[in-house]
């Protein structure tokens, strides 16, 4: 009896060693290089007013924070952000990115095998940007990625976006409950997930809009294949 329960005991541990019943992940510089895409939109409602490009590295850093904001930082870097230049290009960048979507947007490396790994670790995965709901739900559509997500949150889903710790308090409701982590690329999700509650693990590889080192982040990955190591250690 007492060798059959510590079999039973040790198989009940070893279903159990995974830390995290939910993982929320963000979705430009995180899942997906968006970044091409991005600057072209960014780049097109620049041209409509007479301004020059802004180069698809210097669009990186300046995704994050939402379209809106992002538009604004090119403005300021392209003869200057004024409320009015803002409220007419935007519209202009939106109409342009919906249409254009997809054209270079694809999953970085390893991403899909990581996503696979935390599945079978019966991890409950989900989305949390702050890129529009109707924009990042088509995206994940076109790249056959939605159906692995039991919830996409749009940053205006709510009425509140990163890094308010409302949307992903959110994410975590509607996965169920249970201990979560949480997966960016810049202070927007770092800062998110711990007024959360809960860890955070930036991707050096994405969109960074500082020195990953200085997100304050509990783990930093250089590629998807360390996401499920790093979160077994924490």
């Amino acid at each position: 009896m007492l060798a059959i329960s510590s079999v039973l005991l040790s198989g009940a541990c070893l279903m159990n060693v995974f830390p995290f019943t939910i993982v929320g992940f963000d979705l430009d510089g995180t899942l997906l290089d968006t970044s091409a895409d991005l600057a072209a939109a960014v780049n097109h409602a620049l041209a409509v007013d007479g301004r020059a490009p802004v180069p698809a590295d210097a669009v990186r850093a300046m995704i994050g924070g939402g379209a809106r904001r992002m538009l604004a930082q090119a403005l300021s870097v392209t003869g200057g952000c004024d409320a009015a230049t803002l409220e007419r290009l935007f519209p202009v960048l939106l109409d342009f990115y919906a249409a254009n979507l997809v054209v270079d947007t694809a999953p970085f490396p390893g991403m899909i095998a990581a996503l696979d790994a935390l599945a079978a670790l019966n991890v409950t995965l989900a989305v949390m940007t702050n890129k529009r709901e109707d924009f990042a739900r088509p995206i994940l559509d076109a790249l056959g990625l939605t159906s692995r997500f039991a919830t996409i949150i749009g940053g205006d889903t709510l009425g509140v976006a990163k890094p308010s710790p409302v949307p992903i308090e959110e994410m975590i409701a509607r996965c169920g409950g249970g201990r979560a982590a949480f997966v960016g690329d810049s202070s927007f999700d770092v800062d998110a997930a711990h007024a959360a509650g809960i860890p955070a693990v930036a991707c050096a590889f994405g969109f960074l809009n500082q020195p990953v080192e200085t997100l304050g982040a509990e783990a930093v990955i250089a590629h998807f294949d360390e996401l499920v190591p790093a979160l077994e250690r924490l």
